[in-house]
């Protein structure tokens, strides 16, 4: 008899234990799923910004520079 209280003994604290992570579970599976959610809101706005960034990269034409060399001692 005193195997089976035993025993009982430990199934109930191994009981409470999975209660206790059957309950706390969801909030912290919520708080994971929440954060990843803003991270992924932040993430496509950086990627608008960068994307506007190199948009206006691409209509900047590029300066060329003389061939003739004598053209360019004035600018240093």
């Amino acid at each position: 008899m005193e195997i089976f209280g035993g025993f009982m003994v430990m199934m109930s604290i191994i009981g409470f234990f999975l209660a206790v992570v059957w309950l706390i579970m969801p909030f912290v599976v919520f708080a994971i799923k929440g954060k990843q959610d803003r991270t992924l809101e932040v993430l496509e706005s950086i990627e608008k910004r960068l994307a506007a960034i190199e948009n206006s990269r691409v209509t900047v034409t590029p300066v060329t520079m003389p061939d003739d060399p004598e053209d360019c001692k004035d600018v240093a």
